[in-house]
């Protein structure tokens, strides 16, 4: 059986590597099994096939070098968290395992994105009910991330990842994506700013990095506060 420790999970194909491509190019850096699940196949997107985003989804997980990547298959722009997809959502986990889990942003301007991210975690939590699904074995991640790149808006990040050595190929991989982002100047919660979308992306990652005093990070989010056995250990200077 093929097993994941970190599973990233996104609406859209080029939404994992938008928002937390370069923690999972990190994570499978230093030896940890990653995954990207895309809830569906982007057959809404204006740009492009199908067929084309896959095979450019096939690109950039090569390039993040995660474990596996899966589509749900769900209806781009149309999927509903409720009972039937909770589950279908909830089999997978168990059969991958993951023990962390990312989900998008709470808040969005996509619906999907925030779909997503409640759908993520009512998943996360039935895939450890036994009699969610009599075939598979149950399983419930033990932390749940939110992604939340581009929307700091909202709320403070929890926490912040060093991706300074992976920013380089968290770009490669958002640039295996040519059907969709080749000249443009936006893409999914990333506003525009008139530039390049290479550089909004760049500006915005110094920014999350700047946060933790080092040159590119990518924020994330918990609905649990982070505990603290040592203060002596607390990183980012205070002055």
């Amino acid at each position: 059986m093929t097993t994941v420790d970190v599973l990233a999970i996104a609406p859209h194909p080029d939404d994992a590597e938008l928002i937390c491509g370069g923690t999972l190019a990190k994570l499978a850096r230093t030896g940890h099994r990653t995954g990207i699940l895309d809830l569906t196949r982007g057959e809404m997107g204006t740009k492009g096939s199908v067929e084309l985003r896959a095979d450019e989804a096939g690109n950039a997980a090569m390039v993040l070098g995660v474990a596996l990547r899966e589509n749900l298959e769900l209806p781009d722009a149309a999927f509903e968290n409720r009972p039937a997809t909770r589950r279908a959502l909830a089999i997978v986990l168990r059969r991958l395992r993951p023990q962390i889990v990312i989900a998008p942003a709470p808040k969005g301007r996509h619906p999907d994105h925030r779909i997503a991210a409640q759908l993520v975690r009512d998943a996360c939590f039935l895939a450890g009910i036994r009699k969610i699904d009599s075939e598979t074995e149950p399983h419930r991640p033990r932390k749940l991330l939110y992604a939340i790149a581009y929307r700091e808006d909202y709320v403070k990040p929890t926490f912040v990842v060093d991706i300074s050595e992976d920013f380089e190929t968290k770009l490669r991989a958002i640039a295996c994506y040519t059907s969709q982002f080749d000249g443009v100047t936006q893409a999914g919660e990333v506003f525009p700013t008139g530039e390049p979308l290479a550089d909004v992306i760049r500006h915005q990652s110094a920014h999350y990095g700047s946060l933790i005093r080092c040159a590119y990070g990518e924020p994330f989010y918990t609905q649990e506060t982070m505990r603290v056995d040592d203060v002596m250990g607390l990183g980012v200077e205070s002055f």
